[in-house]
């Protein structure tokens, strides 16, 4: 959440992620066949590994890109590690061929850097949000700008703070 707008919950069971990854599949089953996936970590890597089974999809990258440093506030761009010459090499140096995906597009700013490194591949995610829209070739749900999604790998009965937060 960037600021105190955002009060709207939104949360996400692992039945509904699923379902909604593979409708991700379903529509980009059409738009291939891609030479790999690149997908942004952590929040693209559930869908990603769906979306690769669907679609037949053995060459898979990540792209380690931080701006949520704490689960409140989107800071500074990141990039922890590059996407590997590899992969750029299966489908050309500017991406065509690739499909990145990620969880959710939410302002864009991960988006933006992404396009700069892959500007021909195609972009899906499972949800966006006004401000990234854009960016995105293909998504599955649109929600509010000010709505803040909980993943279900957030979530327990309640939400659930991250082992290294020191909560067990």
């Amino acid at each position: 959440m960037s600021d105190d707008r955002q009060k709207k919950a939104f949360p996400v069971s692992w039945d509904q992620f699923h379902r909604d990854a593979r409708a991700l599949a379903w529509r980009l089953a059409g738009a291939g066949p891609f030479a790999g996936i690149v997908c942004i970590t952590r929040g693209g890597l559930v869908p990603a590994a769906i979306v690769a089974r669907e679609l037949g999809v053995r060459l898979i990258e990540t792209v380690c890109i931080a701006s949520y440093h704490d689960y409140t506030k989107q800071g500074e761009m990141e990039v922890l590690k590059p996407i590997a010459d590899v992969v750029k090499g299966a489908a050309g140096a500017k991406g065509q061929g690739l499909l990145v995906i990620d969880d959710l597009v939410d302002t864009g700013k991960t988006m933006r850097l992404v396009r700069e490194m892959l500007p021909e591949a195609h972009v899906a995610t499972v949800y966006a949000k006004p401000l990234g829209r854009p960016l995105v070739d293909t998504f599955i749900t649109e929600v509010s700008q000010d709505t803040w999604i909980y993943f279900p790998w957030d979530m327990g009965l309640s939400f659930q703070p991250p082992i290294r937060d020191g909560v067990a």
